[in-house]
């Protein structure tokens, strides 16, 4: 069912029951207690007087673990400034430069265009008319045509090379012949009209792009036209993603308390549209020497692991991590879904991100975390934030930030149904996720906005 939100102007004590038991659909156990503590808790009798926690109520997460995980900002700051930059830079074609940044500034090697040219179909002519007209036309493409005499024109086509001595170009609308076969005007013309003359964009040497311009098929164009063959970028990021957890299946129906691995074909495209490039996808079930191996064996800037990230039996990101003496920069995030994720340095210019294994609470942990650091990894700008009003109330937990999935209906954020941290059905739907303080949003308050990669750029611009 939906999360309706805690409102702030609470209802009556016999709606209360009703709201937060459709709200649970939506809440992880941790969450629901965390709710009942702060809607059960009673009112202290004076303004001065803390309220009594009730001893029947668990606290929804051991203090010191509260203390120890970090801020939300202050999460997505330290993996934004954890990865090294500027990285090594490559010479790549125009044809592998998509979706790159560029690593130095875009010179034009040539002027734009490289000589004067017609910007219309008609007639290059020289003087005023009417005028006698070559029989041979010039045609884009051609050698230099010989320069217009006085009184002279020339059919020419959209951009062909403008004949020397040429005053202005006649669009082949604006004329017409008489029967000795000379061209007149049918409107008045200017000197230089219709005429693109050298250099009119840019001259060589002029600086096109800053580095740093994402290549875009624009910028494509653009390098190509003012004379690229290649390009120096920065590199896609190289990520290699780990999937943990006997429980999972790679194909067919969930059966004997096996589920279907959500994560394996979710991760690897999502991690492509936010700029890297994925150099394999291992299932290493729950098995800590096969992790181990794994981790110390990549030659990946980034890799990403699903799951383990807590402290149960069978969670082997910790132990691992401390057995290769890696660099924990991010041991838990005050966040929901996901606060177990995780960054850590595990090598010179490598790392590591831990992802929750809850579908949800993963992506929560990929925006977080993995994609702050990619992005500075290849060089990308931060984008803009920006806030939308919420048009219904975001339940909240009491103590953390929450990720909620949100559709954008021009001026408005609306908050969807489903996303507790085992859920996919909400995000599927989603075009950004909306940043819920601690305590819940109510209705019009504005929010800031995450922005989903392919709600803005098209399936298409993201993975392919």
């Amino acid at each position: 069912m939906s999360a309706r939100g805690l409102r702030q102007d609470r209802a009556a004590d016999d709606e209360r029951g009703t709201r937060d038991t459709r709200e649970a659909d939506d809440l992880d156990v941790e969450e629901v207690l965390a709710l009942v503590k702060d809607r059960d808790a009673p009112e202290p009798a004076h303004p001065e007087e803390p309220a009594a926690r009730p001893s029947r109520t668990p606290d929804p997460a051991p203090r010191e673990d509260r203390h120890r995980a970090t801020p939300w900002p202050d999460a997505r700051t330290i993996a934004a400034r954890a990865a090294r930059a500027p990285r090594t830079h490559v010479s790549v074609t125009l044809a592998d430069a998509l979706g790159l940044v560029l690593a130095a500034p875009l010179t034009a090697l040539t002027d734009l265009p490289p000589f004067d040219t017609s910007a219309m179909d008609g007639w290059a002519v020289a003087g005023p008319g009417p005028w006698r007209v070559r029989d041979e036309g010039v045609l884009a493409g051609s050698a230099a045509p010989a320069p217009l005499a006085d009184g002279e024109a020339v059919g020419i086509a959209t951009g062909a090379r403008i004949p020397a001595d040429t005053t202005a170009v006649l669009r082949s609308e604006h004329g017409r012949t008489d029967d000795q076969g000379r061209l007149h005007p049918t409107r008045d013309m200017s000197h230089g009209q219709d005429i693109r003359s050298r250099g009119q964009e840019c001259r060589s040497g002029d600086r096109l792009l800053l580095a740093g311009a994402v290549v875009t098929p624009a910028v494509l164009g653009l390098a190509a036209a003012a004379g690229y063959d290649t390009l120096a970028a920065v590199p896609r990021p190289r990520v290699e993603v780990l999937v943990l957890g006997d429980e999972l299946l790679t194909e067919g129906r969930p059966h004997d308390g096996l589920i279907r691995d959500a994560l394996g074909p979710m991760l690897p495209p999502w991690l492509r549209a936010l700029g890297a490039e994925v150099v394999a996808v291992r299932r290493l079930g729950d098995d800590a020497k096969a992790l181990h191996r794994a981790v110390t064996a990549s030659t990946a800037e980034l890799i990403v692991t699903t799951g383990g990230t807590a402290s149960g039996p069978v969670d082997h990101v910790h132990p691992t991590l401390r057995r290769i003496g890696a660099e924990l920069l991010v041991d838990g995030v005050q966040v929901r879904p996901g606060h177990p994720m995780l960054l850590a340095r595990i090598g010179d210019g490598r790392h590591l991100v831990g992802l929750p294994g809850n579908p949800l609470a993963a992506v929560s942990g990929l925006l977080t975390l993995a994609e702050p650091l990619l992005r500075t990894l290849a060089g990308r700008p931060a984008p803009e934030p920006y806030t939308l009003p919420l048009r219904d109330a975001a339940h909240g937990h009491p103590h953390d930030t929450r990720l909620v999935p949100v559709a954008l209906g021009g001026d408005h954020a609306v908050p969807l149904h489903y996303n507790g941290p085992a859920m996919l059905r909400g995000i599927a739907a989603a075009d950004a996720l909306a940043v819920v303080p601690p305590g819940g949003a109510r209705a019009g308050q504005e929010a800031e906005i995450l922005d989903l990669p392919w709600a803005t750029a098209g399936v298409d611009a993201c993975f392919t």
